[in-house]
């Protein structure tokens, strides 16, 4: 998957690299962890409180505050009272020391040797960039990066007869599930382009990248400038990813081409999700709507003209 899943491949690097040195640690006569060894190294010739050393290791306070009391009871520091009776200051112990002196001679010279092995002598390469991701992490947070750089996952395409299929069984589906296919759906799912297309009309479809066609929507001409927003649905796979509120600003702006006027729509008080993104995108309930036009779906007890906003 690429850089979008840097983190946890470093992660996993990592862990086998601190692996690799707790075997040396080990070796050493420590009983340290990989883990330790940036508080110890912070810690040596110097007096540290608590949020020192987070500044000074760069890992979270409740990190350095476990680290610290592990480091504790193995007797490798010490945790006093600070001179101004307010904060308390963390030092090495004399065993502490000791086993800083020894980590110097017997870990840290073996297990940079064989990093640099590993780099292949790139070693300096790979910190410098490594510095330059936590500058830039510092900077701006990865969520932030994250939102300026969203690609655009949703695109419209225009009705063409290999994605007739796609028009029938997404609208099938939504149909068969909540009501019964109707003769007026049954005509205009099987031959899309007679009922829809040769009339005047336009069929838009929402493609969502790796998922193909996830949804579609129609414009169905009813008299010389009016249109009928009809036969839009979503494939269940693809609810959560706003396809649907996506497609319906494309279609409205495909009727404002069109010059519709009315644009209305025709539907039933149980599909409330859909009515509510109506409303949101500009549709109002009419009783003139439904007077002119609402027989002719059995199914049908809401009507509803869209309003174009004034500028």
């Amino acid at each position: 998957m690429g850089a979008g899943f840097l983190g946890s491949r470093l992660k996993r690097l990592g862990e086998r690299m601190q692996a690799g040195a707790a075997c040396v640690i080990t070796g050493a006569g420590l009983e340290v962890q990989p883990a330790h060894m940036p508080l110890l190294v912070a810690l040596d010739g110097q007096e540290l409180t608590i949020g020192q050393l987070v500044q000074a290791v760069g890992i979270s306070q409740p990190g350095v505050t476990r680290g610290v009391g592990q480091l504790i009871g193995m007797g490798l520091v010490r945790s006093e009272t600070g001179s101004d009776q307010r904060h308390r200051t963390i030092s090495l112990t004399n065993d502490g020391a000791a086993a800083i002196a020894r980590a110097k001679l017997f870990v840290w010279p073996q297990v940079t040797e064989a990093v640099d092995k590993l780099l292949g002598g790139r070693s300096d390469e790979l910190l410098a960039i490594v510095a330059d991701v936590e500058n830039a992490l510092a900077a701006t947070p990865l969520e932030e990066l994250a939102a300026q750089a969203r690609p655009e996952v949703l695109f419209i395409r225009d009705y063409s007869d290999d994605l007739a299929r796609e028009f029938q069984d997404i609208n099938a589906e939504w149909i068969s599930e909540m009501f019964s296919i109707e003769e007026t759906d049954r005509k205009t799912l099987e031959n899309p382009r007679a009922s829809i297309i040769d009339s005047g009309g336009a069929i838009l479809f929402v493609e969502a990248i790796g998922m193909g066609v996830v949804g579609t929507c129609a414009l169905h001409k009813t008299s010389a400038t009016g249109f009928e927003l009809t036969k839009m649905g979503v494939r269940k796979v693809a609810r959560g990813l706003k396809a649907g509120e996506f497609l319906l600003k494309a279609i409205i702006e495909k009727a404002h081409m069109l010059g519709a006027d009315p644009l209305y729509l025709l539907t039933n008080s149980r599909c409330a999700a859909a009515i509510h993104l109506y409303e949101k995108t500009g549709f109002q309930h009419d009783v003139a709507i439904m007077a002119d036009y609402g027989t002719r779906y059995a199914r049908c007890d809401v009507a509803m003209r869209y309003v174009r906003p004034e500028a």
